[in-house]
This record gives structure tokens, C-alpha cells and sequence, in this order.
């Protein structure tokens, strides 16, 4: 940490402790900076990620072009550093017990991990060649698992929790595509449903009288 001359600021000792915290639990990937609200000068600096130190100008106009989020809070808003690197940052004002503003405690994280981060997901999840289907066209269990994996995610919830109706539609669905003309088709679809066996059969019985019915 670097601390100003004057490193018997009373708000650089309240406040020490809590940019303390937030600079150990971020680090080495956020600089959290304590500013001076009325000189407009940097108080105490942790992780600093430029050269810039105790005394030097706080800028904090910036401040000024932004809406608060919450209660003397701004951000978080996009910085971005001179060798490229993006910081997402946010400020919050400090007040003192009368309720003027006291200092400014500034967090700035660098987004770089993430942002690596995020293009090796999108790496992953970037469309792949079409899947052979003569090779899946046989496997009747896929079939199974992509008509109940799709009805999954159309409706947002695990499959343990779907309804009765809602395993009505899978069943209709599997039915249509011919999956219960396979031998041992209950117990793979009871797996596939998490339910089991009997709860699978009672529910095909009921699709059956209810098509006999019309």
C-alpha cells in the first residue's frame, strides 16, 4: 500500500482496513484507491496499476458525467488504461458524520482475465460441423436424450421438476418418433425423466386411452 505524507489521515486509517479487504480479495487484479474529495488528491493506494501515487491529482470530475447507481455509488463504467488493458470500475462516496463527503474509495478491476476468459468459452461454444446424422440415425437413446434435453431447456427447468403434463408432451413427442418400438425404450426414458418405470407406463397407458378415446 502506498499512503499519502500525511499517513495520520483519519480517513486513511477508518477506511484502510475495507480497501484493504477489497484489494486481498481482488488482487493482483484490482487497484483500489482512496481519494480526497475536497483536495481532489489521491489519499492511499492498493495494487496501484500506474505510476501515479499519494498526492498526485484524484481527477474525480469524471464522476460528474455519471448517474449514481445507488446511494453514493457510480459505476460500475469503463476505463481503459494506456497499454489497452480494460478496467471496469466504481466508486463510492465517503461521508463523514455530518454527511458531507469525506473521501472517495475507487475500485478498479482489470477485465483482462476475464476477458481471455471469455473468448476461450465463446471458442467452445462456437457452432461446430453439422453432426453426422447416418451415424446417430440408428441410435434410438439419442434420440431420447435430445427430445427431452430440448423440451428441458424450451421450459427453463430441471427435469425433475417437470409436470405431469409436462412428461404427457415428452411422452407424445417420443412417441411420435417411434422410440417406443425399441426394446427396453421405458427404462432408458424413465432414466432420461428421472422418474420411474411404473410413473413412465402409467403415463403411456393414459396417452393410449386418451387416442382410443378419440
Amino acid at each position: 500500500m502506498e499512503i499519502s505524507e500525511d499517513s495520520a489521515d483519519p480517513r486513511v486509517r477508518m477506511w484502510s482496513p475495507a480497501c484493504q479487504a477489497v484489494a486481498l480479495l481482488l488482487g493482483p487484479y484490482a487497484e483500489v484507491v482512496l481519494h480526497d474529495a475536497a483536495r481532489d488528491r489521491v489519499l492511499a493506494i492498493w495494487n496501484p496499476m500506474t505510476r501515479r501515487g499519494p498526492g498526485d491529482p484524484s481527477l474525480l470530475g469524471e464522476l460528474d458525467r455519471l448517474d449514481p447507481s445507488a446511494r453514493d455509488v457510480y459505476g460500475p463504467y469503463e476505463k481503459l488504461l494506456a497499454d489497452g488493458r480494460r478496467l471496469s470500475s466504481v466508486s463510492a462516496v465517503l461521508r463523514d458524520e455530518e454527511g458531507q463527503p469525506s473521501a472517495v474509495m475507487c475500485v478498479n478491476l482489470d477485465r483482462t482475465p476475464m476477458d481471455r476468459a471469455a473468448a476461450l468459452l465463446a471458442g467452445f461454444a462456437a457452432p461446430s460441423t453439422p453432426r453426422p446424422e447416418a451415424l446417430f440415425e440408428q441410435d434410438w437413446t439419442e434420440r431420447v436424450h435430445q427430445i427431452i434435453g430440448s423440451f428441458v431447456r424450451a421450459r427453463g427447468r430441471p427435469v425433475e421438476r417437470l409436470g405431469r403434463e409436462d412428461r404427457l408432451t415428452v411422452l407424445t413427442e417420443l412417441d411420435r418418433a417411434g422410440v417406443f418400438a425399441f426394446r427396453r425404450a421405458v427404462p432408458v426414458v424413465a432414466g432420461a425423466l428421472k422418474a420411474s418405470r411404473s410413473t413412465v407406463y402409467a403415463l403411456l397407458a393414459e396417452l393410449k386411452a386418451q387416442g382410443n378415446a378419440s
